[in-house]
């Protein structure tokens, strides 16, 4: 499909750059295709489905993923560059994106810390470093560290900053406040290098809520990777490549979601991370296997769904895989006029905007999907 069929004007003023406080009096589109639009309050949620329903949570939680270095040459000048960190390939090997990738080569050593300096003075560590080791496209590095396992943990932890969304770290610095903002409150798995957004709506009253209305509660695993931000350049979806993400979902979760949706009740995804990850675990009669692994799942208008019902998301970039993913499940056209009326109605869109309750579009055939329509799945 044509990329510039998903996009839309968005005025400025409409990129939130703080969430809501508290986190669950943000607003709620509630979008049933066919019918009238609804504004309602995150806090409505519980009341807007069924008891018996089923929320799944994304539970990754955001590690600093933005490291600052200096790169090293024998006999040369040091270079200032920083890496993103957005995929484990092993213990002492991560995928990241460089700044600036094209003064980097295989083969470069690079020293990382505050200003790419005093790396050992940091939590009597001897320095974190690491060796180029491949380079890929769009910018994209491998690293292999000198360190491995949970020391490298340690060392990112102690040396990274929180890897704020460019279109809102463009506009500000990252302060104390986004290490608790840019966090779930369920978080629990270290290894995303950026927020499953639409679960940071999400107080323990309002989880309270839900439980007390019914409404059953589950956890998934996506390790967001920094390929979220990424704009889409093709000018077709089919020439996109996605970057690829790990995920988890156990035995026992997957096997309760297939007894909700065979009982009749729903499966509603906590964001387009978990809808993607139970996707990518779906067999094309719907059946949720237990998944372990990576997944480049690419959802676009055409994808037959198979494990999700309800979808609760943010409201996405212009021309993004997220604004596609949407238009897939509700419909393109639903989607553009859901959002025209945001825009119009003062949403707020990005990570820390509003949110949307999206059902799916019945009118779609609803035959499973071929697996060919997954790219890398």
């Amino acid at each position: 499909m044509r990329v510039d069929l998903f996009d839309f004007d968005l005025p400025e003023e409409r990129i939130a750059l703080r969430p809501a406080s508290p986190r669950d009096a943000s607003r709620l589109l509630v979008v049933r295709p066919g019918e009238t639009l609804l504004d309602r309050g995150v806090r409505d949620l519980a009341g807007l489905l069924t008891p018996g329903d089923v929320l799944v949570f994304n539970d990754t939680r955001v590690i600093p993923a933005r490291l600052a270095g200096l790169r090293h040459r024998p006999g040369g000048t040091g270079q200032r560059c920083e890496a993103m960190l957005h995929l484990r390939e092993a213990p002492d090997r991560w995928r990241a994106f460089a700044r600036p990738a094209k003064r980097l080569a295989i083969g470069d050593r690079i020293r990382f810390g505050p200003e790419g300096e005093g790396a050992g003075e940091v939590c009597g560590m001897t320095g974190l470093e690491a060796v180029v080791e491949a380079k890929g496209e769009g910018g994209e590095i491998t690293l292999g560290f000198d360190l491995a396992g949970p020391a490298l943990d340690e060392a990112i932890m102690a040396l990274g900053a929180l890897p704020l969304p460019p279109y809102i770290a463009g506009k500000r610095a990252t302060d104390a406040q986004d290490a608790t903002d840019y966090q779930t409150v369920y978080a629990r798995e270290p290894g995303a290098v950026a927020a499953p957004t639409a679960g940071l709506h999400f107080s323990d009253a309002l989880l309270a809520a839900i439980d007390a209305a019914g409404i059953g509660r589950a956890h998934v695993t996506l390790h967001v990777g920094a390929g979220t931000f990424l704009p889409v350049k093709a000018n077709d979806t089919a020439d996109h490549r996605m970057h690829a993400e790990i995920g988890t979902i156990d035995i026992e979760t997957a096997a309760r979601l297939n007894a909700v949706r065979a009982s009749g009740r729903r499966v509603v995804a906590i964001g387009t991370t978990a809808l993607r990850l139970l996707e990518s675990a779906a067999d094309p009669d719907g059946t949720i296997r237990p998944f372990a692994g990576a997944t480049e799942i690419f959802i676009t208008p055409g994808y037959r769904f198979r494990a999700v019902d309800a979808l609760v998301t943010n409201f996405h970039l212009p021309r993004s895989t997220l604004f596609m993913l949407v238009s897939a499940f509700a419909g393109l056209e639903t989607m553009r006029a859901a959002y025209a009326h945001a825009i119009r109605d003062g949403y707020r869109f990005y990570s820390y905007g509003d949110a949307s309750l999206l059902f799916p579009d019945k009118t779609r055939d609803p035959r499973p999907i071929d697996r060919a329509y997954d790219t890398g799945d």
